[in-house]
């Protein structure tokens, strides 16, 4: 298949989830074109049947704002034309689903361009709710030849914020288990942890949902007990506050802030636990490869992730902000050897066996075959 993909090219889970996807296309012969208005992150190095088509942005006086979805319909038509595209899967709703739809309608006459919505989280339940954005939001997903949610948290969700007619299937993220794996790093975790400490970490984009701050009170009850650090990986606006906390805590010598970071698979390896306190999480695809990493996950109760995270057996659930009860569970796992290496296990046997690229994958790959035979 000639398939184009549509996504947010920052460090978004939804970016990560969309650029992998292409990847492993490619990887399976399909001829992949990302389209988009800058090379995914994720796509640094070059990949046989995979072409990027970048979104030029025209400045004009007369528009204050960045026509951005404009354009990105034109460039999506242009592709879909020249590229002779089967299928357009674009990932988060606003802007992409509208864009393609306004594609697929300037090829009508002369080609029946497919249109698949992959929604991911905030796009529904942040962005797409308020109120000017709700009814085109609305109309993208029921106009949309096929649609995904990464959850079944996020499907019902959907269907409620939006009395959504449209069958919404639901696949969910996924991880190269080969890639994410346990991996011995004595050098790496000595530089983290250099007398032995249990090591604690957290990654995300440091917004508010994400209560980063919940995860350092969470580490402070927890060195108290027992030697540990806590590793931050990350940016976002929430960070500033987050090391103004470390500060008044008195933890700067036991809390690193690493910034943004490729290397996740060395960092996670390196770590015995994870954290992710979110008020709002859709799946949890940071969970998902610290699992294939082998660690086990302390989670609030929220959103997908009771359906990636197995609560007494690959991880344990709290309610949000209930910093105690997750610092109990912390302290469970990290002073009992028998249970931490049952739990580290769990984890990885469930990434691998419900997870796994070579599980997820051929998912997308039949709804796209049942899209196009309608």
């Amino acid at each position: 298949m000639k398939i184009g993909i549509t996504c947010y090219p920052t460090y978004g889970g939804s970016g990560v989830i969309a650029t992998e996807l292409g990847k492993e296309l490619a990887l399976r012969g399909h001829e992949v074109h990302f389209i988009s208005y800058a090379l995914p992150f994720r796509l640094s190095h070059y990949i046989e049947n995979i072409l990027f088509h970048e979104v030029e942005i025209s400045n004009y006086p007369l528009f204050e704002f960045p026509l951005y979805s404009l354009s990105l319909a034109s460039k999506m038509a242009e592709v879909a034309e020249f590229e002779k595209l089967d299928i357009l899967h674009v990932h988060y709703a606003i802007p992409h689903a509208t864009s393609a739809y306004l594609a697929k309608e300037m090829l009508s006459k002369n080609k029946d361009l497919k249109v698949f919505t992959t929604l991911h989280g905030t796009d529904i339940t942040l962005v797409g709710l308020e109120p000017s954005f709700l009814p085109l939001v609305k109309f993208s997903i029921e106009k949309s030849d096929g649609v995904t949610a990464v959850s079944r948290f996020l499907k019902e969700k959907t269907i409620t914020n939006y009395s959504c007619e449209a069958d919404i299937q639901v696949i969910p993220n996924f991880v190269d288990t080969n890639l994410f794996k346990p991996e011995e790093n004595g050098e790496f975790r000595n530089t983290l942890a250099p007398n032995g400490e249990k090591i604690l970490v957290h990654i995300s984009n440091f917004r508010t949902v994400k209560r980063v701050s919940d995860t350092i009170r969470i580490f402070e009850k927890v060195q108290k007990e027992i030697p540990s650090k806590l590793i931050l990986v990350g940016d976002g606006p929430d960070r500033s506050e987050c090391e103004r906390l470390t500060r008044q805590l008195e933890l700067c010598d036991k809390v690193r802030f690493l910034g943004k970071q490729d290397g996740l698979v060395e960092i996670l390896s390196s770590s015995d636990l994870f954290l992710i306190p979110s008020q709002s999480e859709s799946f949890g695809l940071a969970a998902l490869e610290a699992m294939a990493c082998g660690l086990p996950v302390i989670s609030s109760s929220v959103g997908g992730l009771p359906e990636l995270v197995k609560h007494n057996e690959t991880g344990f659930i709290a309610e949000i902000g209930d910093v105690d009860r997750m610092a109990k569970y912390a302290l469970e796992l990290l002073t009992n050897d028998k249970k931490y290496k049952l739990f580290s296990q769990n984890s990885r046997n469930r990434a691998v066996n419900k997870f796994d690229t070579t599980k997820v994958v051929p998912l997308y790959e039949d709804y796209y075959k049942m899209i196009l035979n309608k």
